[in-house]
């Protein structure tokens, strides 16, 4: 935890293209995870012999699939309502104020979304170029917590998804919120995250691991720190008021099933080349 008290007013924006349109940390972060992870799924597939034309269009999927399902997630688990009331903000970067429309970015995105949104474009993606669906996912965990500590780390540079008030002279004050010490657990999470890369990374040098190991332990690790942190979060919706368990501690459980069960089934070690089938 943080040992005194840090007084956090950073403004969002850095700047605004043409007076206009805002530049903010947190895209700026955004974007410098996901090149974090293709500079690293890269080296792998290099490493592997998979052609780079693989790669690249793996990254057009997956950054689709997360974009459309984070947005589509945090809508449909957090705010159901705009599906009826204000579809248009759903998919533009508006909203109605004081009357009329502005431009506010696309501020509504929910984790559990976009990883939904990525397992659904890696199976489109297997389609098209016949490699396993297991066999690069395994690959995605490894690089998936990096993104995600950058990902968290701009939440912080917007003071939000911010954590319950300490009960000590330590925390972090988020004057844009209010004047109360509280737990960053954007850092918790972001710090958690880094680990679970280090270790994934580590654990993909260890050849001849069954397809869908690798995916399996990151479904738990990184799904059982979110579960566990989410206990020093504020709500994010009022409807979480009350409630035994959050909505992204309920969200979380279901990965992490399916990580266990991927861990616990039976397979035969696999060598960590793929050769890919006539037609790809």
């Amino acid at each position: 935890m943080i040992a005194a008290l840090v007084h956090w007013n950073v403004s969002p924006e850095m700047a605004k293209l043409f007076g206009t349109f805002p530049v903010r940390y947190y895209g700026l972060l955004f974007a410098m995870g996901i090149a974090a992870a293709y500079y690293v799924v890269d080296r792998m597939y290099k490493k592997e012999g998979i052609p780079l034309e693989h790669l690249e269009r793996l990254a057009i999927y997956v950054v689709l699939g997360t974009f459309i399902g984070a947005r589509l997630g945090h809508f449909l688990f957090y705010q159901p309502e705009y599906f009826w009331k204000a579809p248009l903000e759903i998919f533009l970067p508006i909203a109605k104020i004081d009357g009329s429309y502005q431009f506010v970015g696309f501020g509504g995105l929910a984790s559990h979304g976009g990883a939904l949104g990525i397992l659904i474009a890696v199976i489109l993606y297997c389609r098209k170029t016949r490699l396993s669906f297991l066999w690069v996912v395994d690959r995605l965990a490894i690089v998936a917590p990096l993104t995600c500590a950058f990902i968290r780390m701009g939440n912080f540079m917007n003071s939000e998804i911010i954590g319950k008030p300490t009960e000590g002279s330590y925390g972090v004050i988020f004057q844009r919120v209010d004047n109360i010490p509280r737990h960053p657990t954007q850092l918790y999470e972001a710090a958690s995250y880094l680990v679970i890369f280090v270790l994934m990374a580590f654990l993909y040098r260890k050849n001849n691991r069954p397809h869908g190991f690798m995916f399996g332990i990151f479904l738990i690790l990184l799904f059982t720190a979110r579960f566990c942190i989410e206990f020093f979060k504020e709500e994010q919706v009022a409807f979480e008021q009350g409630m035994t368990f959050n909505m992204g501690q309920w969200l979380s459980i279901p990965f992490v099933l399916v990580g266990v069960a991927l861990m616990i089934y039976k397979n035969k070690p696999v060598p960590a080349t793929v050769k890919l089938t006539n037609g790809s």
